[in-house]
């Protein structure tokens, strides 16, 4: 096997590694049944810095893993749940690790996280609009209703914790994995490669589309 083929094989047991930590994560650090219809789960933390390590598009892929494993183990929402995960997970982890990756500093790092915050809140705030009255059979109006008291301080306060646990913990993982010659001693400083951020625009437009495409239909009372 080539020095290439061999790194390859190590990260990929490394990412292997982050994402069964972040379902252990997932199942014993939970904290349901927050205001009756939320979960905190501390997942984002172990996929964010996965994504900070290995790229954006590897984290995207972690975090899909993660949220596929606990619909079919511990969740009771089913698809829509695993949506939901998803959407939070992916837009969070996506925006802070795109940011990052164009300058790996530590300012970058913060800048990136206080904005993957900001985005997940936006986009959590639409995708609860348009799938709690679906899934829970209540008017739209009570959703709104939720936004100030519930909703938006708990993606608020989850955020913050995630990153700030995320920034604690950066280094010490990035330190194991050097010592266990799972991730090699320097990282490219680069930034990812034009493909990759194409994948993720591609992928962001696509979401931006279907969002406004679903808001539309609601305001137009299809759905």
């Amino acid at each position: 096997m080539t020095a290439k083929g061999n790194e390859r094989v190590k990260a990929v047991a490394a990412m292997a590694m982050l994402t069964a930590l972040a379902v252990a994560a997932d199942i014993f650090l939970r904290i349901p049944n927050i205001g009756g219809i939320l979960t905190y789960e501390p997942k984002e933390v172990i996929l964010t810095i996965g994504a900070f390590i290995f790229g954006t598009i590897p984290g995207l892929i972690m975090s899909l893993v993660v949220c596929f494993v606990e619909m079919i183990t511990i969740s009771t929402t089913g698809p829509i749940g695993l949506l939901m995960n998803f959407l939070a997970s992916a837009t969070f982890i996506g925006v802070a690790s795109v940011i990052y990756h164009r300058k790996k500093t530590m300012g970058r790092a913060i800048i990136g996280l206080v904005s993957g915050s900001l985005a997940m809140i936006g986009i959590m705030l639409l995708w609860n609009y348009i799938m709690t009255p679906i899934y829970m059979g209540v008017p739209r109006e009570a959703v709104v209703d939720l936004f100030l008291p519930l909703l938006i301080p708990f993606n608020a306060i989850k955020a913050a914790l995630n990153s700030a646990v995320v920034l604690l913990l950066y280094k010490g993982v990035v330190t194991a994995l050097r010592k266990s010659r799972l991730i090699p001693e320097r990282e490219s400083n680069d930034g990812e490669n034009k493909r990759a951020n194409t994948i993720i625009l591609v992928i962001v437009s696509a979401v931006a589309v279907v969002t406004l495409l679903m808001v539309l239909l609601i305001f137009a009372k299809i759905i």
